[in-house]
């Protein structure tokens, strides 16, 4: 086999070593992600991923989108419990602490907030919501781009998740591109996660 060839087929193997767990990740979630609040199912339960907390304890931008949608699911009747789930770290970083004041300041009573403090990614908040909170069903609160992967997941682990999305690309252009890009990278190893445990 000439270089070039081999070249060629090392070429064609990564592109497919990369499309594939994003196709699988779209195939797994398809018509179960949601642009709109108003269209989403009735469910109990809606969890709202954590996705950056800036110095002053306020919400990213990607974070207060999110909290926006699962404010307006709770308005609108849809969920009665958000389940707010993030990380926390020494300095006082607390992702859930910060996501239940944002909603607190958008109107949903304190009561209806659960928080979640080992959701430290998109991986263990699945696995928590259904082991450690016992939930079979529910709505899940990301950006689109993230969506496909985090419903894809809840989906291997037999959870009957539907997601409602935060459309960042007018809002936030850069994080939204930055988000694109990471979920590539990020669907390699949900796709063994969701395979193998």
């Amino acid at each position: 086999m000439t270089r070039r060839r081999w070249f060629g087929l090392a070429a064609a193997a990564a592109v497919v070593a990369l499309v594939t767990p994003t196709l699988w990740a779209y195939w797994a979630s398809a018509g179960r992600i949601l642009s709109d609040p108003a269209d989403a199912p009735a469910e109990d339960v809606t969890m709202v991923l954590g996705a950056g907390v800036r110095a002053d304890g306020q919400p990213s931008r990607l974070l207060a989108g999110r909290l926006d949608v699962a404010a307006a699911l709770y308005h609108l009747g849809r969920t009665r419990t958000l389940l707010v789930s993030g990380g926390t770290a020494p300095g006082g970083y607390d992702e859930p602490a910060a996501m239940r004041r944002y909603l607190v300041s958008a109107g949903v009573p304190d009561a209806a907030i659960v928080e979640d403090p080992l959701g430290v990614d998109t991986w263990a908040s699945c696995v928590r919501a259904r082991d450690e909170f016992g939930l079979s069903r529910l709505l899940v609160v990301s950006q689109r781009f993230h969506l496909p992967r985090t419903v894809a997941l809840c989906r291997s682990l037999g959870l009957d998740a539907v997601g409602v999305a935060h459309d960042s690309k007018d809002s936030n252009p850069p994080g939204t591109r930055q988000g694109y890009l990471r979920e590539v990278a990020a669907s390699a190893p949900a796709m063994a996660r969701a395979l193998f445990g």
